[in-house]
């Protein structure tokens, strides 16, 4: 599966989880190495916004936010064949840190193809938004800007 998505700002909070030893572990076993502690994130749309639907089905994520529409084209989507990490949550001085499932994938930009993660946490804000995560500082390693579109290619 791929997924095209434009770049897009954040709200500059994923560093503080990112950051956490207990999810830098789990990270490590599915991108070789730990994670830069951010996230890169693509706004997606139309047929790509279905199938990233269903992969949030497939996390167990309520997918209630999205339309009737796109609801209804996701259960067409086969994702039997990703392999859906689970990252697990935990609680630290009495603050929860929640869940996520991760899919691996590499990420394709101008000839680039670097290893990373489709994260999906289990508590978002947006539906439209894909969060990425890799061992290098993307926006920095790319050249990245707001509104540059490039792929995501999932991992059987």
């Amino acid at each position: 599966m791929r997924l095209s998505g434009t770049v897009s700002s954040g709200l500059g909070r994923a560093h503080v989880f990112m950051a956490q030893p207990h999810y830098q572990e789990q990270f490590k076993h599915i991108l070789g190495g730990s994670a830069w502690p951010g996230t890169l994130n693509l706004k997606i749309e139309g047929s790509d916004l279905v199938h990233y639907i269903a992969l949030r089905k497939k996390s167990g994520i309520d997918t209630l936010d999205a339309s009737d529409d796109d609801r209804s084209a996701a259960v067409d989507v086969e994702v039997t064949q990703y392999d859906a990490h689970r990252i697990r949550g935990f609680l630290r001085d009495g603050v929860s840190f929640g869940g996520a499932t991760a899919f691996s994938g590499a990420l394709k930009f101008q000839g680039h193809s670097i290893d990373c993660a489709l994260l999906i946490p289990d508590l978002t804000r947006h539906i439209d938004v894909v969060e990425i995560i890799a061992s290098s500082f993307l926006r920095e390693r790319l050249s990245l800007e707001d509104g540059d579109l490039l792929e995501i290619e999932l991992s059987n």
